[in-house]
């Protein structure tokens, strides 16, 4: 605690500055997912383009049907009686309206898949941003944790333990969040590239601390402070991410969600103890 450092509470600053800067890049993907594919939260523009494609197809198929039957129509009564010319022209008009219909159909599925098309590259883009500053913030924190691990002494057989305990369960909340996301084609390489970046981080970052552990000083101005600083930014972006991506996200803004009073109490009691034995682990991590 030196110079500038000790006269102001800079971890929680830096924590509430690194919150903000992630609701700023969240912020503009959102907005960036609005502009692109006119998607907003509540779902207004999605029934609207929705009702006016129907409407579209309808009103196509409408127009179709009409002219098939007033084709066929004309056709009877044009002698006034119904002769084998009158009956095949009728035949035509009834070719004529299932060919109409045909092209309905063919119109609405055309409809129905571009717009499932749609929703699913909207869902990856409103997803994909959000889950990749998760990722980075615990990427971030994974660092710090492998650092410290391979430059442990004595406290090594405490936190080997610990932190085993702490990466495999932040290794399942992110392997859950990541099984969400719909991944289109063109990415489909892109979830193992994620789950190869938590899965060798740690280990990668351990091996560095190894490295250095004759010459790191951890309890030096410069590893605190530099150990400080990204632990704090870590901290603010996986509170943003905790609050916001999980909790509001999940519990309060999810459509999906169950309404089961059983299965939400169920729910509420396991983030709550998971906090709890989070919370826990900070006494020895």
């Amino acid at each position: 605690m030196t110079g500038g450092w000790a006269g102001y509470s800079w971890p929680a600053a830096i924590a509430l500055a690194s919150g903000m800067g992630v609701f700023l890049m969240d912020f503009a993907a959102e907005r960036y997912v609005e502009k692109k594919y006119g998607w907003a939260h509540g779902g207004g523009h999605d029934e609207e383009k929705l009702t006016t494609a129907t409407d579209a197809a309808t009103a196509r198929y409408k127009t179709s049907v009409g002219c098939a039957n007033h084709q066929a129509l004309h056709s009877g009564e044009q002698d006034g009686t119904l002769k084998t010319s009158d009956a095949m022209e009728s035949a035509n008009g009834h070719s004529a309206l299932a060919e109409a219909k045909a092209g309905h159909h063919a119109d609405e599925n055309s409809s129905i898949n571009t717009e499932d098309t749609l929703a699913t590259e909207r869902s990856f883009q409103q997803q994909i941003a959000a889950f990749l500053i998760l990722e980075f913030g615990v990427i971030f924190h994974s660092v710090i944790i492998g650092l410290t691990l391979g430059s442990a002494g004595a406290e090594f057989t405490v936190l080997y333990p610990v932190i085993v305990f702490h990466q495999s369960f932040e290794g399942l909340g992110i392997g859950a969040r990541l099984s969400a996301i719909p991944f289109p084609k063109r990415f489909s390489w892109m979830p193992w590239a994620l789950c190869t970046a938590y899965g060798l981080t740690t280990p990668i970052a351990l091996a560095i601390g190894l490295g250095v552990r004759t010459t790191y000083n951890g309890a030096s101005d410069t590893a605190s402070i530099v150990s400080g600083v990204l632990d704090s930014v870590s901290a603010g972006i996986l509170i943003y991410t905790g609050f916001v991506e999980l909790l509001a996200r999940d519990f309060l803004f999810n459509p999906d969600r169950t309404r089961n009073d059983r299965q939400l109490a169920f729910m509420i009691v396991s983030v709550l103890l998971g906090a709890g034995v989070m919370a826990l682990l900070g006494k020895w991590a």
